[in-house]
């Protein structure tokens, strides 16, 4: 049965055109699947559904997304990234080896008022203590571990602080979905990715486009919490700040 499918381009460049026109004709293309955008259930039968390729250095895995969560695309995954791509997409959970109990950095949205204008800015608090590879002891090396990579730590939040230089923020179809870090070997690997693309406001989108970068803060486990309103937000933000447990750092919008 001919599939309701979106082939990018870019996709058919990757896959040739034979295995396009077999996907196109339903054979070797899923009926039923589940988004690797918004991880719910799609049918290729009844409703427009993309082609999403994931390419790492030597894998390339295809999924599928509705079309109204993402365009069909090529995604670059760095090699080492690719596995957890495929966990994503088939819904797998498993750990990272030797690394059961792994803290999970969790990431809010808001805006925030600096000298008179309104930045947008994200968030990032960790699930537990994160400890320096290798260590053994207790103990929290967070905010060290990010002042290695150029964060900034400050008493205040009164100016807008420095751009991280490799770092950027990709918002893709008016959605989060990742924290850019550089790449050992050049480019760039997701520091923080989203489980699924996290919505962000109409005032936040607005603030990302008209200042083109994003505000992250970074905090230990247990200093922000989840705030409902951004005036309270703001408020641990600047508590944080205060006692010594908040670093930041300006980095680049990528995206739309």
């Amino acid at each position: 049965m001919q599939r309701m499918l979106d082939v990018s381009d870019d996709v058919r460049a990757e896959i040739g055109d034979d295995e396009a026109d077999r996907l196109l004709t339903g054979d070797g293309s899923p009926g039923s699947y589940d988004c690797t955008s918004c991880r719910t259930p799609g049918d290729s039968q009844r409703e427009r559904t993309s082609t999403v390729l994931f390419v790492g250095d030597e894998t390339a895995v295809l999924a599928f997304a509705h079309s109204t969560c993402l365009p069909s695309q090529v995604v670059q995954v760095p090699e080492e990234q690719l596995q957890g791509a495929v966990q994503s997409i088939t819904g797998g959970q498993a750990p990272a080896p030797d690394q059961p109990e792994q803290a999970v950095l969790g990431v809010t949205s808001g805006l925030v008022l600096l000298d008179g204008e309104l930045h947008p800015a994200l968030v990032v608090e960790p699930t537990g203590p994160i400890a320096r590879p290798g260590a053994t002891g207790g103990g929290d090396d967070f905010l060290p571990l990010l002042i290695e990579q150029g964060f900034m730590p400050v008493s205040q939040i009164a100016s807008v602080p420095s751009t991280l230089d490799g770092w950027s923020v990709l918002l893709a179809m008016g959605q989060l979905h990742a924290i850019l870090q550089p790449g050992e070997s050049g480019g760039q690997v997701a520091w923080w990715q989203a489980h699924q693309p996290l919505q962000v406001t109409e005032g936040w989108r607005t603030a990302a486009n008209k200042t083109n970068a994003v505000l992250v803060f970074a905090a230990p486990a247990g200093t922000i919490g989840r705030q409902p309103r951004e005036d309270l937000l703001r408020d641990a933000l600047d508590k944080a700040a205060a006692n010594g447990q908040l670093v930041t750092a300006s980095m680049p919008l990528a995206g739309t």
